[in-house]
């Protein structure tokens, strides 16, 4: 890499990281900020817009102060499918924002259900709640008509710089985005109600779109990118065959296409990867909704005291002790995409012990992740020969073990766990330093560790048939009317 150092900043659900990423020495600073999600009965989510810009400055002004040396230029990632209304005049929000967990709008989604399948041809995305749509549609009918509605990243951008701008890969998040021709889509507009929006222009993810002087000094912002992508860029950049897996809040694989849209199949999403110099790169894309926030679940219910307690509390014991946990504590995500599904704890005795839960929660977890990866085997072709994977909850050595050994492939954690935030300071390098290659801005990707399966493929079969079994109960139980979306496997 070349040139000066660049701030880049991972606007999160529970937090800000900002790094401060030299070419020459890596992370130079790093600063973080919480940021508190309300979660509330009926399944919604939101948080006030001014914690989530308040958490940008700090963060940012934190790794700068740390580094102690000026930058070039300054990358954001977001969240993605995180929305609110705002006024452009001044910039001040008008609702909240419904974070991209929020199911409020599931019965706006199961009214153009005849329209799901023509939607997700046009965008690529299923008819979900999980998507900006939805509850951009929502707040229009319900919370108010004025100003903008857009997702954080806009409000963010225009707070920092003025420019009312969206990422190419942001804006294919929202199910309003063309998926062949990466414009706004009037025909998904209408549909959602939404014809008359005036919203952010799409530009590609390393365009200097202004200057901030947020953080201090005037810095021009660079690169913009969707915090996923951000994540896929720093793990595959090397090897577009790669897939990656980012275990956060929630968990998200994700697994480059090529430079065209290929729809998927097999449930997951078909979506821009990023678009850098007027080339896109297309990607799928499958989520677990519930993966940290499970563990904060098991958390609060006086079982664990924290993430620092599953290995010591799971290590305690050789197994699951033939419990069997689907963590769909906010419904499930891809390939089923039925948000109505509520999670389950099966199988448990005057015998379990806090163990043998920690046990069957990595395991449910990791065999949604295997469930992803497979998807994605069949619609791209070929299967995966290993998974990298970033993101805090990597640093669960049973987590890590449960994932190789459920799917019976090598498990290579990123030795630096900020992925999103490496990827979003290349993106910001490029749009510095326009005749730097995809390979010269993004930093060498090096696994600190690598789990190689330790059971069986007999036995891994079986302990996915058991979690398949209990999720084909659950869906059962819900019926087959209480989804949301279509479009699944």
């Amino acid at each position: 890499m070349t040139g000066g150092p660049v701030l880049a900043v991972d606007q999160g659900t529970s937090g800000t990281k900002a790094l401060v990423l030299c070419p020459d020495r890596g992370v130079i600073g790093s600063g973080t900020a919480p940021v508190r999600p309300r979660y509330l009965p009926g399944g919604l989510v939101e948080v006030d817009p001014r914690e989530l810009y308040d958490s940008v400055v700090a963060a940012g002004r934190a790794a700068l102060a740390e580094a102690g040396t000026p930058v070039v230029a300054v990358g954001l990632a977001n969240q993605g499918e995180t929305v609110l209304a705002w006024d452009p005049a001044t910039g001040d929000p008008l609702t909240d924002a419904l974070v991209w967990q929020d199911r409020r709008s599931a019965p706006l989604c199961a009214e153009l259900d005849a329209h799901a399948e023509h939607l997700r041809r046009l965008t690529g995305l299923p008819l979900d709640p999980y998507f900006a749509a939805p509850k951009m549609a929502w707040i229009r009918r319900h919370a108010t008509g004025a100003g903008v509605v857009t997702t954080s990243d806009a409000w963010l951008v225009h707070r920092l710089t003025g420019a009312f701008v969206t990422d190419t890969a942001t804006a294919g998040r929202t199910g309003l985005l063309d998926l062949d021709t990466l414009a706004w889509s009037q025909e998904a507009l209408d549909l959602y109600g939404l014809g008359g929006e005036r919203l952010p222009r799409v530009v590609d993810c390393d365009t200097p779109v202004g200057t901030t002087t947020a953080f201090g000094p005037p810095l021009p912002l660079t690169g913009l990118l969707v915090d996923q992508q951000a994540a896929l860029l720093t793990q595959s950049a090397d090897d577009p065959a790669a897939a990656k897996c980012t275990y956060g809040t929630g968990a998200f694989l994700l697994a480059q296409t090529g430079p065209e849209p290929r729809r998927a199949t097999s449930g997951l999403v078909s979506c821009v990867a990023w678009r850098l110099g007027g080339r896109a790169a297309h990607c799928l894309d499958g989520q677990v909704y519930t993966v940290a926030s499970a563990v904060r679940w098991l958390t609060d219910l006086g079982v664990i005291a924290g993430a620092r307690e599953i290995d010591p509390v799971g290590g305690g014991v050789p197994d699951a002790g033939g419990v069997t946990f689907v963590p769909a504590l906010a419904g499930l995500a891809a390939p089923w995409w039925r948000g109505d599904v509520r999670g389950s704890l099966t199988g448990l005795g005057l015998d379990t012990t806090p163990g043998h839960l920690v046990r069957a929660l990595c395991e449910g977890i990791a065999a949604q992740v295997v469930e992803l990866a497979s998807a994605v085997a069949a619609d791209r072709g070929a299967p995966l020969t290993s998974l990298r994977t970033d993101g805090g909850l990597t640093r669960s050595a049973l987590l890590m073990q449960t994932q190789a050994d459920l799917l019976q492939l090598p498990v290579e954690v990123a030795s630096l766990p900020d992925a999103t935030a490496l990827g979003v300071g290349a993106v910001a390098r490029l749009g510095h330093e326009p005749g730097l290659s995809l390979r010269e801005a993004v930093p060498e990707w090096k696994p600190s560790a690598v789990y190689e399966p330790r059971v069986s493929g007999e036995e891994a079969a079986a302990r996915l048939a058991r979690f398949r079994a209990e999720v084909a109960a659950l869906v059962d139980r819900s019926g087959t009317d209480g989804g949301s979306a279509t479009g699944a496997a």
